[in-house]
């Protein structure tokens, strides 16, 4: 056996290297995007073209898309359907964790079996239901059809079974009911989860194009997702400019897993498969 492979430092280096190299294919795109963004192509006099780099794409993406109100469409559909995803996987993960009832199991069948059913197969029941509601073309059309997750109560149903059980006992002994146990004891312990859950919704909206489509059509209700689908029909042909807004669109939530990215890995490493 030779030096090299005998030496663990050898090693780490390699395996360092291999991760940098796969870091760069995975960001490459990214890369490209952002680069493209500040590109700007000036044809000079003798039909040679010459690139210089200037952030004019981003001002003008800003301002025709109208990102400004997009912005807080989107923050105010994401944060409202977060809220709801929370409340409801903590209070439905909280009873198939810790309760003891009848057709619990196969509750939690139907909650799973939720998972593999399509959204857009949902879609017209869902539309009439908000049109018996006159909820078309209104927050409540982009929010309430994503309130409840069955990923979320999961999620959460997993987490509560990793913590001990002592812990509520004591709890319990201190006259503490279901509801305070959950508030100040088990939520508490459930950061990571809560975290973890809080950005797969967050982002799961901010990107979500089918609701705003479908159940919208006010100017005023449009969303991030739909102003870079507009963009995208406008201005097909200036590269530049639709990367600079898709940079624009993609950068707070880039920035908010940035922010979470540790309690987001502790949260799925801590979230296993439990009975």
């Amino acid at each position: 056996m030779s030096k090299l492979s005998r030496n663990p430092k050898y090693h780490n280096i390699f395996g360092i290297g291999i991760l940098l190299l796969l870091a760069i294919i995975v960001l490459l795109p990214l890369i490209i995007v952002f680069i493209t963004s500040f590109t700007t192509v000036e044809t000079s006099p003798g039909n040679t073209s010459e690139q210089s780099w200037s952030f004019v794409y981003y001002r003008d993406a800003w301002q025709r898309g109208k990102f400004l109100l997009a912005f807080w469409n989107s923050t105010i559909v994401a944060l409202a359907v977060t809220a709801f995803q929370i409340f409801t996987s903590a209070l439905a993960g909280y009873a198939l964790a810790r309760l003891k009832f009848r057709g619990k199991q196969a509750l939690l069948l139907v909650v799973l079996a939720t998972l593999v059913i399509p959204f857009q197969l949902l879609v017209i029941p869902i539309f009439l239901v908000l049109k018996w509601g006159n909820l078309i073309n209104t927050y409540g059309a982009l929010i309430l059809p994503t309130a409840v997750n069955g990923f979320g109560i999961f999620l959460l149903r997993q987490f509560f079974l990793t913590i001990p059980v002592e812990l509520e006992e004591a709890a319990t002994l201190d006259g503490a009911n279901r509801l305070q146990i959950l508030w100040r004891v088990m939520l508490p312990l459930a950061r990571p989860a809560l975290v973890t859950l809080f950005l797969f919704t967050f982002i799961a909206e901010w990107n979500d194009l089918f609701k705003p489509l479908v159940f919208t059509t006010r100017p005023e209700l449009r969303t991030v997702q739909l102003a870079l689908a507009e963009f995208q029909e406008q201005f097909t042909n200036n590269w530049s400019l639709m990367m600079a807004a898709v940079t624009i669109a993609t950068l707070p939530v880039m920035i908010l897993f940035l922010i979470g990215q540790r309690q987001f890995i502790r949260g799925i490493a801590t979230t296993g498969i439990k009975n």
